[in-house]
């Protein structure tokens, strides 16, 4: 093998050697190593000192050989697969420490505050966030490893980076950050239920910091300012792409692609875009001119949004293929309500909770009755008991079967509701719908107790014999869960689905069982919250790229 480019992952002894000998060749090789020095780790384990002097001396050797090139404090990144060749990511490290200025005093490593499980010890002892490697030259590195926010953060935003802009005032930098894996950060900044903070290593000592609200109050400065900016898009590739979905998923899929180089095109059955963020969020949680602009940011790109088009109804994705298509990203949501399975669930003035809430956020009429009682625990429900009482309801409560402890809806929501004035009924479960002359009167429930955990974690409830009692109402909604719409599908089994009705697809790729075909979000994992959603959208562009740069 002679003139190739070759990239040699980790320096132990023998891939130094083995660099050497393919330089010697006449190739051009490139060396990449995690800590700043190479075999770092090996220096630091192997005891015996002819073994480290004859490694550094290789080192040296690789040091000074013209076709060596040595990335250190790197990892490797994304690998693609092009012409028969690889390319390849590699994400460096700034180093943060100027050796030149380094007398090897230790002193910094006597004063680091941060503790860290050591890596390069097997995990078994502790170490700071500096390191040294090199037991010669005295190299030394400040590891900062992903902050537990940021790892918990569906699409891993860089927290601490654009929370540490705002406080130096540089907030369109921050709106900057934000955006390289964020397309709607005024958006999430509202309704995201912020599983980052929950875990945020700051509560531990007092409070986690508001980092909802900064990216929040960010996307606002900035919006008020009217920045106007478009991001820049690679070259077109003359390739097209089909998304069926207009939610959250699918229009970052649709961000991410077209940014790519890619003509994308966005097929929606419902009259507006924005998926459960427009008709599942009521306006008073989400102003739709904050979500309009930001789906008018992606619109720019040079994505095609065409509402009122229903896949299966006026499309088959057959037919997205032969009209030059060469790739379907499915990301449809989950918009089908779960039946409560009660007698009389169908009587008039029985509305399932997703049903109102679309009605409602589409501008359509809706009405609702003096008594009203919302069945079910989480934001769906929480949302449907606040918006009656806004339409003017009388007597809103929830009904929901276990305690406050397992309830899904977010604690600010659920305080929203109750200072509102909503009853929540907690360890009530509903029996049967009561009717006259097939309208809702009322409903029979039954009180429960908790037992052992169930296959979600939470305590399973069970009925208390001889508990039933009766609730005088007007209406009832049903709002217990949903399930996707899989209907649009083709019947010949190409495209593989689960026993619970939503879509087989690879949590990684989000490729489905026909080729070509990916599928994300609430359709594959069931119902979810809106900033997975994204991160479905994104793994989804990645892999389309690919996949249509293999072609």
């Amino acid at each position: 093998m002679e003139g190739k480019k070759v990239l040699i992952i980790g320096a132990s002894a023998a891939s130094v050697q083995s660099a050497l000998d393919l330089a010697e060749a006449g190739n051009k090789v490139y060396f990449l190593e995690r800590p700043p020095g190479l075999g770092g780790e090996e220096l630091v384990r192997d005891d015996s000192e002819n073994t480290k002097d004859a490694f550094l001396s290789k080192w040296e050797e690789a040091k000074r050989n013209e076709n060596i090139q040595i990335i250190s404090n790197a990892v490797l990144g994304e690998v693609q697969k092009v012409n028969g060749n690889f390319q390849v990511q590699i994400k460096k490290t700034a180093p943060r420490i100027i050796e030149e200025k380094c007398n090897d005093c230790k002193d910094c490593i006597k004063v680091c505050p941060i503790s860290l499980w050591d890596d390069y010890n097997e995990g078994l002892s502790f170490r700071t966030a500096i390191d040294s490697y090199n037991i010669k030259t005295k190299t030394y590195n400040i590891i900062k490893e992903r902050p537990v926010c940021e790892e918990t953060c569906p699409v891993h935003l860089d927290i601490r980076g654009y929370i540490g802009h705002i406080a130096d005032g540089k907030f369109k930098e921050a709106l900057d950050l934000i955006r390289e894996r964020l397309p709607f950060p005024a958006t999430i900044g509202r309704v995201c239920p912020h599983p980052c903070e929950e875990k945020c290593n700051r509560g531990k000592r007092d409070e986690a910091p508001r980092i909802r609200d900064l990216k929040r109050f960010v996307a606002n400065y900035e919006g008020q300012r009217q920045v106007d900016e478009i991001p820049p898009k690679l070259e077109d590739k003359g390739k097209k792409v089909a998304i069926i979905g207009a939610g959250p998923g699918g229009l970052t899929g649709a961000h991410d692609l077209a940014l790519s180089g890619y003509g994308v095109t966005v097929f929606e059955r419902f009259p507006a875009s924005g998926g459960m963020l427009t008709v599942g969020i009521p306006e008073y949680r989400l102003p739709r001119e904050i979500l309009n602009r930001e789906i008018e940011d992606i619109k720019r790109l040079g994505v095609e949004i065409k509402t009122n088009t229903a896949i299966g109804k006026d499309l088959s994705i057959d037919d997205l293929f032969h009209q030059g298509y060469e790739a379907v990203f499915i990301a449809v949501g989950a918009h089908k309500n779960q039946k409560a399975r009660i007698e009389g669930e169908e009587a008039e003035g029985v509305v399932p909770g997703v049903d109102f809430l679309r009605d409602l956020n589409l501008g359509k009429e809706v009405r609702v009755e003096n008594r009203v009682a919302v069945i079910g625990g989480g934001n769906v429900a929480m949302d449907a008991a606040r918006s009656c009482l806004r339409l003017g309801a009388g007597e809103v409560s929830i009904l929901y079967r276990r305690s406050r402890q397992e309830m899904p809806a977010s604690d600010e929501e659920i305080e929203a509701a109750l200072e509102e004035g909503i009853k929540i009924e907690y360890l009530v479960a509903p029996l049967e719908v009561v009717t006259s002359n097939g309208k809702v009167t009322g409903i029979k429930c039954i009180r429960m107790k908790l037992g052992e955990a169930d296959a979600s974690g939470r305590r399973r409830p069970l009925p208390i014999e001889g508990s039933e009692f009766g609730i005088e109402l007007d209406m009832i909604i049903p709002a217990i869960g949903q399930k996707p719409d899989l209907s649009f599908l083709p019947q010949d089994g190409t495209i593989e689905v689960t026993q619970w009705g939503t879509i087989v697809a690879d949590p990684n790729s989000c490729e489905t069982s026909r080729e070509g075909v990916y599928a994300g979000g609430d359709c594959v994992t069931g119902p979810g919250i809106a900033i997975e959603a994204i991160a479905a959208g994104q793994k989804a562009a990645i892999a389309i790229d690919n996949y249509l740069k293999s072609k």
